[in-house]
């Protein structure tokens, strides 16, 4: 053949194959593995379920406690001055089920008493309807007990007495007045509120009972119950020494 020949031939063959289209994709023959998808009956896994939020713990905090936060509860001339008082804000166990928060007004000598005795009732969910300072009431005993407030220093006597409270020192709480209730020796009370828990022992919500958990947490930091008094019982009261 002619150089000339061969070349053209050489020229077609270069041009056929470059124009070539690709091959088309082999047709399924039924053997190759088929995708799935996940049927939509299928159940989906289970999501974790969000972890339950305990109550929050207890917390107490003590600090100085300003003259104008006493406006009804000192004045001059009361045993112990507000300079030596403290003012504890800590947390309560609520009758509703629920923690709060409230506020003490004690001696500064018995702060570690209190937060002690109350993180024990706290823990065992004793609850108490509501704790304010008694200027809350104007400083009147009555009234806070008539709205079931646990309190603690207020500068009065002694009831039927002439004498200094441990109240007027700092150094006696009043928990749950209207389930405690102060009861003569005949059995009454001035509170009507409070005729059905003068007998003890009794169950309720908020009820102080002898040798309870409440007792017992006040006792083991060395506060006496007015329960225990003979005659008159005071069955909401807890005090440094008693009396």
């Amino acid at each position: 053949m002619k150089r000339s020949a061969i070349l053209a031939c050489l020229t077609l063959t270069v041009v056929a194959c470059a124009g070539q289209t690709p091959a088309a994709p082999p047709e399924r023959t039924g053997l190759e593995p088929a995708q799935t998808t996940p049927s939509a009956s299928a159940s989906p896994s289970p999501s974790p379920s969000p972890s339950r939020t305990g109550p929050a713990e207890f917390t107490a905090k003590v600090t100085k406690i300003a003259r104008d936060r006493l406006p009804y509860s000192w004045r001059p001339g009361c045993p112990v001055s507000y300079q030596d008082l403290r003012l504890v804000t800590m947390t309560y166990w609520g009758f509703d089920d629920r923690p709060h928060t409230g506020e003490l007004v004690v001696n500064k000598n018995v702060t570690g008493d209190i937060t002690t005795a109350f993180k024990k009732l706290y823990d065992i969910r004793f609850p108490i309807k509501q704790m304010r300072l008694v200027d809350a009431y104007k400083g009147d005993d009555f009234d806070s007990i008539e709205a079931d407030n646990t309190s603690a220093f207020n500068c009065r006597k002694a009831t039927g007495s002439g004498n200094w409270s441990n109240h007027a020192y700092g150094k006696a709480v009043d928990i749950n007045p209207r389930e405690n209730p102060y009861v003569t020796a005949s059995g009454s009370t001035a509170h009507q509120n409070a005729e059905q828990f003068t007998k003890r022992p009794l169950k309720g919500k908020g009820v102080i009972n002898p040798g309870d958990k409440v007792v017992r947490a006040f006792a083991s930091v060395g506060w006496e119950w007015g329960g225990y008094w003979s005659g008159i019982k005071d069955y909401q009261h807890f005090s440094k020494g008693g009396g």
